[in-house]
């Protein structure tokens, strides 16, 4: 006599085959027509835009009252190697006119006595805001009446600081959407002036970089990208790097050319490294194994012998 298929166990391993292909549906992205865009880890350096460039770009933002993205432009002008004194003076003033319209009076103050160092007779013309002009009157006093720091003593010559380079490469080429990006690197600076390292970071290829003071000590910096920016189809961040007075001495790329990390879509990602792969997978290799011990049950059986005893 052949025995029976046990009913519970069959039932079980054809849901389980059911329910693999109907996960695997869900779980599969729809596909897209356009491609997805792969931003390779690099920037850092711009080939194009030149000082002038950003100078007259930052001053279109600042006549657009986009203030902090002025200060991001003219950030990345103002440590762009073969700049002449009097663009280097365009930059400093662009900067203390951002500093003083948000209230940022120290910085304001850093930038107008960087310009007094490079050239003691500036002044502002008497058409410019009263507010501006009072500002740089009162920082040239007291950069007088502290000894004109940034001159050579008893000298007009310039102190000449030696350059700081920030060493920085991108972790990765590209990673998966919400992953927090940890970063690291360190400020070769001779002169000891770097007092704070800043991460500027942003969605996309637009817009407004955010940024964030970044752990430094002992000439070593560490901070990490925040999961909820990064998402597709790229992250962009550059590092910075600012003295006591709160000015840019130090940039591993810009907000001009800054370093990027690629951020692709779940589809576009290998057959291996996607989850719809795995959970249908896993469940097949559950209702194998179900499926294995029906028929060994099967294969195992023998007949068995029942006894009824009728008493009256």
């Amino acid at each position: 006599m052949r025995p029976r298929l046990p009913a519970a166990l069959l039932v079980s391993a054809l849901s389980l085959a059911t329910l693999s292909v109907a996960v695997e549906s869900e779980a599969r992205p729809p596909r897209r027509n356009q491609k997805t865009r792969i931003a390779q880890a690099g920037g850092g350096t711009s080939k194009g835009a030149s000082v002038s460039a950003l100078v007259l770009k930052a001053r279109e933002m600042f006549d657009d009252q986009r203030y902090e993205e002025s200060i991001q432009t003219l950030s990345g002008a103002l440590v762009r190697p073969g700049s002449t004194n009097a663009e280097r003076i365009e930059i400093y003033k662009l900067l203390a006119f951002n500093y003083i319209t948000l209230g940022k009076n120290d910085e304001a103050d850093s930038a107008a006595r960087a310009i007094f160092v490079l050239d003691e007779n500036f002044a502002l013309p008497k058409t410019e805001s009263p507010r501006f002009r009072e500002f740089f009157d009162k920082s040239k006093k007291g950069w007088e009446d502290e000894g004109k720091p940034g001159k050579e003593a008893g000298s007009t010559a310039v102190v000449t600081d030696k350059p700081i380079t920030i060493k920085h490469a991108p972790p990765a080429a590209q990673v998966s959407p919400g992953t927090v990006i940890k970063l690291e690197g360190s400020v070769d600076d001779p002169d000891v002036r770097v007092t704070k390292v800043e991460l500027y970071f942003r969605s996309g290829a637009k817009g407004k970089f955010q940024q964030k003071t970044l752990a430094f000590a002992m000439g070593s910096f560490r901070g990490e990208i925040p999961a909820a920016s990064v998402v597709p189809p790229l992250v962009e961040y550059y590092v910075q790097a600012v003295d006591k007075g709160g000015l840019p001495v130090g940039l591993r790329g810009d907000s001009e050319a800054p370093l990027r990390i690629a951020v692709p879509e779940e589809s576009s990602l290998m057959w291996y490294e996607h989850p719809g792969f795995w959970v249908p997978v896993g469940l097949a290799v559950t209702a194998g194994v179900v499926l294995g011990a029906v028929f060994g049950t099967m294969s195992g059986t023998t007949e068995s012998t029942v006894r009824v005893s009728v008493r009256e």
